[in-house]
């Protein structure tokens, strides 16, 4: 089982989302710690993103690492779709 653990900024997303989107970020951080590859909503990322993940959750996306020597996972951030791959 793996240890989720947010940065800063997920988590002040995760506090501050509605009892909704809140509802369906647990959910994923709870998929997170048991399997954090395989869902159909993960996905590798690619190019500057390679070395990432992204689980959809609808709009949202929860971009992670994975360190399997710790048995971690990261969660960087949590944002909408629209922000998710800006550069910078």
């Amino acid at each position: 089982m793996y240890e989720v653990l947010l940065h800063a900024d997920a988590q002040k997303v995760y506090v501050d989302a509605d009892k909704a989107l809140a509802k369906k970020i647990a959910r994923c951080l709870q998929h997170l710690e048991q399997s954090p590859r395989i869902h159909p909503n993960i996905k590798a990322l690619k190019g500057n993103y390679a070395g990432y993940y992204r689980y959809r959750i609808g709009d949202y996306r929860v971009i992670y690492t994975v360190d399997d020597d710790l048995v971690q996972v990261f969660v960087i951030t949590i944002v909408h779709r629209s922000e998710a791959y800006e550069p910078g």
